[in-house]
């Protein structure tokens, strides 16, 4: 029998959701399989029912599993988003026939003294940033949290745009910025903070692939600082800038 610790501060319910989890992304446990019933997993994990039962509702909420009654709990049918970070890939690249996403402006704020870091990456010398916190979902399910922000007197209206598009690029578009393109990536994972559980309709303790990333436009002026929080279960994230704008990106990073 697996014995399953809690590590201080991190419930054990959360370290067997991520172990399940983990089987039915990676495949162990194709659409369609039941699980062990509750007895079953309590003896594998050597847990109460009750905290079983909290891992497998945690799957429920995240889609993952569905409850039969009278006969069990099932592997749910799922997709999980594969996104390219490219130089030039956008989010409606990635979806391709995936299905239909939307968007939704949670915020939008001038900011005259935006933090320091931002203010670096954008070049600001002094001048205000605009700020749009935003989701997306796919088939009404949310799987980005983001936080944009851009050289505010660059781009006029933008988050009316925003609102009415749901598409950065579309955004953009309309304020007379037809290209850009991405610089630079990193990515990191982390448990998503309670708020942004909340807007990705997560429960607590979920997992979050965390991107801070750089776009810029054709002659290498700093256009958007965007920190993009991704449902980790339901996105891969592909990261691959091409060749031949690396001189470039050279120049916006460096």
């Amino acid at each position: 029998m697996t014995q399953h610790r809690s590590p201080s501060g991190y419930s054990t319910w959360r370290l067997i959701a991520e172990e399940l989890r983990r089987e039915i992304i990676g495949g162990t446990r194709p659409p369609g399989t039941r699980l062990p019933s509750e007895g079953e997993l309590a003896e594998r994990f050597g847990v109460h029912r009750n905290t079983v039962r909290q891992a497998v509702a945690a799957l429920a909420a995240e889609h993952l599993v569905v409850s039969r009654r009278g006969s069990g709990t099932f592997v749910a049918e799922h997709t999980v988003l594969v996104h390219r970070i490219g130089a030039r890939t956008r989010f409606s690249d990635s979806l391709g026939r995936r299905g239909r996403a939307a968007g939704r402006l949670l915020e939008s704020a001038v900011e005259p003294e935006p933090p320091a870091a931002i203010a670096d990456r954008l070049a600001l010398a002094g001048r205000p940033a605009l700020r749009l916190e935003t989701v997306q979902a796919v088939d009404g399910l949310p799987i980005t949290r983001a936080t944009h922000w851009f050289v505010a007197d660059r781009v006029p209206g933008l988050a009316g745009h925003w609102s009415a598009t749901g598409s950065v690029t579309a955004a953009l578009r309309a304020v007379g910025i037809d290209d850009y393109m991405r610089a630079a990536t990193t990515v990191g994972a982390r448990h998503a903070t309670a708020a942004e559980a909340a807007d990705l309709g997560l429960p607590a303790g979920s997992v979050v692939l965390v991107t801070r990333s750089l776009d810029i436009l054709a002659d290498g002026t700093p256009l958007q600082v965007g920190i993009t929080r991704f449902v980790a279960d339901r996105v891969e994230l592909d990261v691959g800038h091409e060749a031949g704008d690396a001189d470039l990106q050279r120049r916006a990073v460096g």
